[in-house]
Formats: C-alpha cells, structure tokens, sequence
C-alpha cells in the first residue's frame, strides 16, 4: 500500500523535528518535505505535490490562510490546520475551514513538543483522514492502521433495559466530523425558529467549539451555543458538545437537558457521536431522530443502530454530498439507519419527521 504523503509547513524548527519523527513511526505515512514558510512551500509542492499539508497560521512573508486560499483555488490538497489559535478560537481558524481546510489539530504556545508526542495518535487519524477528504477531483483512499480503542461502554454501560418514553416532545441528535463544520451550516440553517431541540458532537478540538458555535448562531434561525452541563434541550435551540468532554442526553420527567463530563477517548473520541447516541437511545427512544455526517471511521455507527433498536428514526448523509464517507457507511453497513439523503435535503426532512409529515 502506497504511504500517505505528507509536507509540513511551520516556521518552528521544533515542530517540523517533532511531526516529523511522530509520522515516521507510522507504517502507511510519510514526510516528504518540511518549509518554514508558504514559498519555500510552494517550491518543494512544484517538485512533488503531497497527499496531505499540515499548515501553521501565523508564519512569516506569507500566513498560512492566504497560502490555503491560494492552494485550494489552484491545486487543492487537503490541508490540517496546526495552529495555536486553535487553543484561543479565533475566528482565523473558522476561515479556515471556509477556505477548504478539513481537520484543525491544537497547538498550545508553550510546551508544544511534548504536546504534539502526547497526541500522536490524534495527529495520524487526522492525517488519515485528511488524505481521504474530496477536494479534488480523484482521491486515492486509504485505510487508516488499525488501533485498539474504547467503545460507549467506556463512559456509559450498556442499558440492561431500555426506559420508557412518556413525553411527546422530540429530540435530535446529531454527529459529524471531517467536513461537518460546513455540513453543519447547511443543515441548522435549514432549521426553522421552532425546531426540536438538537444536541451536536463534532469532534472539534478544545477551546474552539465555543467560536463555533457562535459562528452558527449569527447565521441561523434556531439559537446555537456550546453546550454546558445541565442545559436544557429546548426547541429552537442547538447545542454543540464542547471540545474534550463527552455529552449525554438526559431526561428529567418530560424534560430533556444534557450532561457534560470527562472519561476516556471513545472510538479515540472526546466527545463521542456513540456516546451520545447510546445515551439518546436510552433518554429519548422513539422520540428521537438521529443524524450522522460526513466524518472518517466508525464513531456514531454503534450508538446508532442502539437509537434504531429503541425506536428512533435515523437518517445519513448520502456519500456523493459527504467530503468522507466513513461515518455514515459504518451505520449504514450495520443497519442503523432509515434514510439516506443529500446534505441539503437532510434539515427539512428532519424537521418534516419531527412533527409526523
């Protein structure tokens, strides 16, 4: 199997030493190149043009997002953004994504060696993924390695007994991860004043999911904010797990309300679209309505197919609309789910479902 072909761009020698080193321990990755800034970049893409970019922002003659514009406007190639306005939020990071970026990986701007070998893991998966994201017009797949990792029953156990739903009122439950920041957009703005409260994992980094969530609300109907433990599910109003804490789905009599709380990487997620399902099957049963998204691996597919053994109707994004069909192939293969529709179909018919049409 041909390896993934990576270039690193970063203005710090250490960085470059340190991704490095964490790639070639991998058997399907390599580094083919490392530049301390976009032009000495754009010299060693004109010799070789690699699988994957890693990107710092802030670097000197050129920033990494004007270099992204310029490469997804005349060679795209999927890019990961590796930056330390991660960490802060900044709405640099969401131009980002606007731009074409498909994964961000943190990097604090102290201790940033040691950080980056503590995530090795989390910096491979997003270069698998990457490498698999449609931003061009072929895109060789790859498998990524296989690696042990936790299931739900790591934060959650499984139910010996489903519960029982009295109350009416639905609930929607959403995950994404590659591409799903802008299939997201797509999918809330769709959403009208008074939607069934919705409950999102987007497996985003620390810190960065409240600047998110913020961005949504300035364009949506329905309120969009970051979750905080014990905020109720109301309708008009989405809530965004945070960064590095799983979330749940409660209930209270009739009344729904999420839990946010610490536990182990699930499916080497924090948060976790299974954790949330398996909670939703268990909280809400036929009363809810799942949603899963463009995203690489198999987070989500479990939990899902538990959510359609309580009762609950499930629909996927279609490959053809997806940036990587992963997430939603897993559920389909495994018979979790009702429907399959484009992206810009998936928000009216939810909504449609919710009030029995």
């Amino acid at each position: 199997m041909k390896r993934i072909e990576v270039l690193i761009v970063d203005d710090s020698a250490s960085v470059r030493q340190t991704l490095t080193r964490i790639i070639e321990d991998t058997v399907d990755i390599e580094v083919i190149g490392a530049a301390s800034d976009p032009f000495v970049a754009v010299a060693k893409i004109a010799e070789r043009v690699p699988d994957v970019i890693i990107l710092d922002i802030e670097m000197p003659r050129m920033d990494g997002l004007s270099f992204l514009q310029e490469i997804m406007s005349q060679h795209p190639i999927p890019t990961i953004i590796c930056s330390s306005l991660a960490i802060e939020g900044s709405d640099s990071i969401m131009k980002a994504f606007a731009y074409g970026a498909v994964e961000v990986i943190t990097k604090p701007r102290l201790g940033t060696r040691q950080f980056l070998e503590e995530s090795s893991i989390t910096i491979c998966d997003a270069i698998r993924a990457a490498s698999q994201a449609r931003v061009a017009a072929v895109v060789r797949p790859r498998e990524a390695a296989p690696q042990k990792k936790l299931s739900a029953d790591a934060v959650l156990p499984t139910p010996k007994k489903r519960v029982l739903t009295e109350t009416t009122e639905k609930v929607i439950v959403v995950g994404a991860s590659t591409g799903g920041t802008e299939a997201l957009r797509v999918f809330l703005e769709a959403l009208p004043e008074d939607s069934p409260g919705v409950v999102i994992v987007q497996h985003m980094p620390e810190n960065f999911t409240r600047s998110f969530a913020e961005r949504l609300d300035s364009l949506c109907k329905v309120r969009v904010k970051e979750a905080a433990n014990g905020d109720a599910v109301l309708r008009g109003l989405a809530l965004i797990a945070p960064g590095n804490l799983h979330t749940l789905l409660r209930r209270s009599g009739a009344n729904y309300y999420v839990e946010t709380k610490e536990g182990p990487l699930v499916t080497r997620h924090r948060p976790s679209v299974d954790v949330l399902f398996r909670s939703t099957a268990t909280n809400a049963g036929r009363n809810a309505i799942g949603v899963i998204m463009t995203g690489m691996g198999d987070d989500g597919s479990k939990g899902m197919k538990e959510m359609r053994e309580s009762g609950a109707f499930n629909v996927a994004q279609d490959e053809d609309s997806c940036v990587v069909f992963g997430m939603p192939k897993e559920a389909i293969r495994l018979g979790a789910v009702d429907q399959v529709l484009p992206l810009d179909q998936i928000g009216a018919f939810v909504y449609r479902k919710a009030l029995g049409r």
